[in-house]
């Protein structure tokens, strides 16, 4: 009786494992990223300028950060992308700072929506605060790249943007149940992405009010 026990508590935990980790490996913030501008983009453009100005988010804010994740990770051993030793993740976080950096500078030089190229600052300064907070803290990038692009989704589609948020509860579960991150961690993630979002948004409206074109 105690064995069927075991072997049906095992089961469960297996399922839960599973779900954890297809949750965090679907949301991390390179392919929220790939959403987030794909929407965005639409939004305010269309035709070739679209997918143009969509492609080059996509190289900066997400091929090029989960490549140096990939290539960090196979250097150091680790046994996946979350690269979860938190003194590992210094470098990884500089070099995807810097590609989102590059990546204003190439959609401040092809004019692209103002929208699109405080998101892409906003990254690349994001990501920087994520390096000198990880010297001595582990805070979850997985929930920070959640809760920022609701917000900024929630910006430009209203209520319907706030759908990308129903999937923080899930991030959060699936980052403490794998032992990546606290609670602690998992929520001053989702509230710095949160924080640094507004204050970016709140910026853009200061030098291009609502009735402008972004």
């Amino acid at each position: 009786m105690k064995d069927v026990q075991h072997n049906e508590i095992a089961r469960r935990e297996g399922k839960k494992h599973k779900w954890a980790v297809f949750i965090s490996d679907i949301t991390i913030p390179p392919l929220i990223a790939v959403l987030t501008f794909s929407l965005i983009n639409y939004s305010l453009l269309n035709g070739f300028r679209f997918v143009e100005i969509t492609f080059i988010c996509i190289l900066f804010a997400a091929v090029m950060p989960l490549s140096i994740l990939m290539i960090w990770a196979k250097a150091t051993s680790e046994s996946d992308v979350d690269v979860p030793e938190r003194t590992e993740r210094n470098h990884p976080l500089l070099f995807a700072s810097a590609s989102y950096l590059i990546g204003t500078l190439v959609l401040v030089a092809m004019h692209a929506p103002l929208l699109t190229t405080a998101i892409m600052l906003g990254y690349s300064l994001g990501t920087l605060l994520l390096f000198f907070i990880n010297l001595s803290w582990k805070i979850s990038i997985h929930t920070m790249g959640i809760a920022g692009p609701t917000t900024v989704l929630a910006f430009v589609f209203g209520y319907w943007g706030l759908l990308l948020g129903l999937l923080l509860p899930p991030v959060i579960w699936s980052r403490i149940y794998l032992k990546k991150h606290t609670i602690a961690q998992a929520i001053a993630g989702a509230v710095l992405g949160f924080i640094l979002t507004a204050i970016t948004l709140s910026l853009l409206l200061v030098y291009a009010p609502i009735n402008a074109s972004l």
